[in-house]
């Protein structure tokens, strides 16, 4: 498919993946980041916009032109020293993109959603693309605004709008800059830094198949449907058996009662909150998604799309191998 694609938070991890794959097909490819994003790692050729997508001055500029918008650009983390920047960045700025592209005459718009809006308290099974959600179901400041902008995504849809949406799972593999929640829980085992852990359910994909996924969404995907981007269901405990294989470090075998996380969380956040300002030990939404369903029925998304994740355990491996090589050379 020929025409300019542009991506939004292109230099981010999923983003940068997805900028080598298209560029790897000989498409034209332009990049929108944040005013002072490092993009140094993006391939030679790719054109670079800066623009904040908190403002809606100055998006359509940067995305005219464009065949194809994909729309990446959110905070990933789970706490925030100001939390009102989760709504500004991950639904405003959101809102803003979907709204430009559409002004600017953009084909096929994806807006990338999360995993972690689609759970629901009390729930039990796999969750699959067509489970309703609601505002009050949503955990924390984070996954609000992640829900607010799909709901937007949807109508958007809804009205006859070319707008897609792919909702990936915990992306894990090489190239993590940020990093993300799931890099850093790699590189805590890998450092000893979890003496103890709470059992939970996850879903993890290798980040280049989430690549792969979004540009076969935004290339075939239906308007108002949720695409799925999964591979494969673990616990927590069978993911650090599997570092542990790669590694030969041993897995930790202390678990900690929900009750007791919940409340060393609401600790670390008031210490981070109001002393340190750095990212907390343990966030409030993360623990709090701990308790729920983090498992999923993939099945029709990856048929529909043609996908097929590679082994979650080679994955892992490759993170690993590449936050190995990173801090060799930082020393």
């Amino acid at each position: 498919m020929s025409g300019l694609s542009t991506i939004t938070g292109g230099a981010g991890f999923i983003g940068s993946h997805l900028v080598e794959l298209l560029t790897s097909l000989g498409r034209a490819v332009r990049v929108v980041e944040r005013p002072g994003a490092d993009v140094s790692h993006l391939p030679s050729g790719v054109e670079v916009l800066f623009a904040d997508v908190r403002r809606r001055e100055g998006l359509a500029d940067a995305l005219r032109g464009s065949r194809f918008v994909y729309h990446l650009a959110a905070n990933p983390n789970l706490w925030l020293r100001d939390r009102r920047e989760f709504d500004a960045v991950n639904n405003v700025g959101a809102v803003n993109v979907l709204d430009a592209a559409l002004e600017v005459g953009a084909e096929r718009i994806l807006h990338t959603s999360t995993e972690s809006i689609l759970t629901k308290e009390n729930a039990s099974g796999l969750i699959d693309e067509d489970v309703e959600i609601v505002e009050s179901d949503a955990v924390g400041p984070y996954c609000l605004s992640k829900l607010r902008a799909e709901n937007h995504a949807m109508k958007l849809a809804r009205e006859g709008r070319p707008v897609v949406v792919a909702n990936p799972t915990m992306p894990v593999g090489p190239g993590d800059r940020g990093p993300s929640p799931p890099t850093r829980l790699i590189m805590d085992f890998c450092r000893g830094a979890l003496p103890a852990f709470i059992d939970c359910t996850l879903n993890l994909i290798d980040v280049r198949d989430v690549a792969l996924g979004l540009l076969r969404v935004l290339e075939v995907g239906r308007p108002g449907r949720r695409y799925l981007l999964g591979a494969a269901n673990l616990s927590l405990a069978e993911l650090m058996a599997i570092l542990s294989q790669i590694t030969g470090i041993p897995a930790p075998r202390r678990r900690v009662p929900y009750a007791f996380g919940l409340g060393f969380a609401y600790l670390s956040e008031f210490w981070a909150d109001h002393v340190t300002g750095k990212p907390p030990k343990a966030s409030v939404t993360g623990v709090k998604l701990a308790r729920r369903i983090m498992h999923f029925d993939v099945s029709r998304s990856l048929r529909e799309l043609e996908l097929t994740p590679r082994p979650i355990a080679r994955s892992l491996a490759d993170s690993v191998a590449w936050l190995q090589l990173q801090e060799r050379n930082n020393r």
